[in-house]
């Protein structure tokens, strides 16, 4: 009998992996090891049914549901065992190797919360606790402040929308935030005749502009992005959530999913489905390079990349180059942007600046101020700056970005 069959001393046990065949995912047990100590426990499928109805399974707040190979029945058996354990209110990753996206898919909705690959990378596992974690402490959500229109593409007018892919190249680097409020600002450009802005957030694993803008998260995106290759615009404005009359966005799904659970045609027609609707298609990219990643940028008029000024980001950025120009990918449409530059009278933080740009033998084209705590307050409260604090400093600098990206659209148009 396996480990969390055994355990009948006081240790809490927070933590359980389910396997077929456990040692089939040594490198996961170990993981675990690291990760829980003595406060987890290990399970085959067949022990589940009776683990979770002993009182030794009250603690548990995290699975890891290993699922190795297609075979069909394991499928089944698993699926079922997804059902068993959300019935308990437990938080479920899955880990997988071999198993096809629509398979995945179907998993994710049945209730797995999110999925990491097998070998499971370092720090994969604290990075789910700490998801899950925030799921405890996270304030209910008041969807009701924000409008919601309901959106009808067939009744508005065609367009042919500029795109802007906006890109981390570390974590942290400000992308989402800037696309958030790069979005608004273009949406309250022009009061007597506004524009219309449609947020395609791509990061379908982690992407948070849902959070930032107070939205939900539709079931929806889900359903069309598993069906994007017959995308009309009946299923796309579905998925679609207003934050206001003139912006509307496409929010991650609800499920962290696979970065290829699509490819370069489905990207290609929900870019597509959203430019020839929207005066402005702002596009929020996962960090790493995908399959349809060129696709994103044959579409784009400019894709910004935002970096700090520190090795991950100067590292990064040579590689984004090195990789760009080994694939022969359109790197000229690459804007770099250093976020939380240096200020006007730091003459020494410029300077480290201008080397770095050097080095890389990249321009950095735009260099955004240092928000400060206002910028978290906002992303907190669910609103872009334009709305908490139209002053600040990280805020006017987008919108000036916004004015002269628009001034570029009615040049290439022809207006």
């Amino acid at each position: 009998m396996s480990n969390a069959a055994q355990q009948m001393d006081p240790v809490e046990i927070i933590a359980c992996t389910i396997a077929a065949d456990l040692n089939a995912v040594p490198q996961l047990v170990d993981q675990m090891e690291t990760e829980f100590g003595e406060n987890w426990g290990d399970l085959r499928f067949e022990e589940v049914e009776a683990f979770l109805s002993s009182p030794v399974s009250d603690d548990l707040e995290i699975v890891t549901l290993a699922i190795m190979g297609r075979d069909e029945d394991m499928l089944i058996r698993a699926a079922n065992l997804i059902n068993l354990i959300k019935d308990k209110d437990i938080y479920i990753v899955l880990v997988t190797k071999d198993v096809s996206a629509p398979i995945l898919h179907q998993l994710m909705r049945l209730g797995a919360d999110e999925f990491v690959p097998y070998p499971v990378p370092d720090g994969a596992l604290n990075d789910s606790v700490e998801r899950r974690s925030r799921l405890d402490s996270a304030p209910a959500v008041n969807h009701a402040a924000v409008a919601q229109p309901n959106l009808a593409l067939a009744s508005m007018p065609a367009k042919n929308g500029s795109v802007f892919a906006i890109q981390g190249l570390c974590g942290g680097a400000g992308a989402t935030t800037f696309a958030v409020n790069l979005a608004h600002e273009l949406a309250t450009l022009d009061k007597k005749n506004p524009k219309t802005v449609c947020f395609l957030d791509l990061d379908f694993q982690f992407g948070s502009a849902a959070t930032y803008l107070d939205l939900p998260r539709k079931d929806a995106v889900l359903e069309m992005l598993t069906n994007a290759e017959n995308l009309d615009e009946d299923v796309f404005s579905q998925a679609l959530v207003g934050f206001s009359e003139n912006m509307h966005v496409l929010t991650a799904p609800a499920d962290v999913l696979p970065l290829d659970i699509v490819g370069p045609d489905e990207i290609r027609s929900v870019i597509d489905n959203a430019r020839t609707k929207f005066d402005f298609v702002v596009v929020d990219m996962p960090k790493t390079l995908v399959q349809w990643t060129e696709t994103v940028m044959d579409r784009a008029d400019v894709h910004f990349a935002l970096m700090e000024m520190d090795m991950r980001s100067a590292q990064n950025a040579l590689r984004l180059v090195r990789a760009l120009k080994a694939e022969d990918l359109p790197f000229e449409k690459i804007k770099y942007v250093l976020n939380r530059a240096p200020k006007f009278t730091d003459l020494s933080g410029k300077s480290r600046a201008k080397k770095m740009a050097e080095s890389l033998e990249i321009s950095l084209e735009l260099h955004l101020p240092d928000g400060g705590l206002q910028v978290s307050n906002s992303c907190d409260h669910g609103q872009p700056l334009g709305v908490t604090a139209a002053k600040n400093p990280l805020r006017k600098e987008i919108a000036k970005l916004a004015q002269s990206l628009a001034k570029m659209s009615d040049g290439d148009s022809g207006k």
